[in-house]
């Protein structure tokens, strides 16, 4: 009989070292949106006071918290890599964080158009609080949020 709390995560999810570069994430970002962040925004953002990223090789998350308030700038994950888990791996990484730096929200936009990243927020305890009209190229986006300290199943 296998004991599941002793084997290996399925995704290790690690704090983003700045000093690795971040040529790596852009590449991921790139494969995700059509209109990508290149290494030099995502550089620019991580040395803002208090913005940090969790990463995996096929994907990162981009976060910053300030007061009370968290919130998520962009979340990429490789396509073929979807589906599997490393979306929520990565999310539950950066909720931690953020509740421990202090935050008691942490708050998201997503495309109205995007049933899975939908999905995968819902899971997580997210709820909608506002939409933004015409936020990506037209399409509008909802604004969520999650209380903090979240429980996860």
């Amino acid at each position: 009989m296998r004991n599941c709390l002793a084997e290996k995560p399925l995704f290790d999810v690690v704090p983003f070292d700045s000093r690795a570069g971040t040529y790596a994430l852009a590449s991921v970002h790139a494969t995700c949106f059509p209109k990508p962040w290149n290494a030099a925004a995502i550089s620019a953002l991580l040395v803002t006071p208090g913005t940090f990223a969790f990463a995996h090789e096929d994907g990162f998350v981009l976060a910053r918290v300030a007061g009370a308030e968290a919130e998520i700038l962009t979340l990429a994950v490789a396509p073929l890599a979807r589906g599997q888990g490393l979306g929520r791996a990565l999310l539950q990484a950066v909720i931690t964080k953020a509740a421990k730096m202090g935050a008691a929200h942490l708050f998201l936009e997503v495309g109205v158009d995007n049933p899975a990243a939908l999905a995968l927020y819902a899971g997580l305890g997210f709820a909608k609080v506002g939409t933004r009209k015409a936020y990506y190229d037209g399409g509008d986006a909802l604004v969520l949020r999650l209380s903090l300290p979240a429980k996860f199943a």
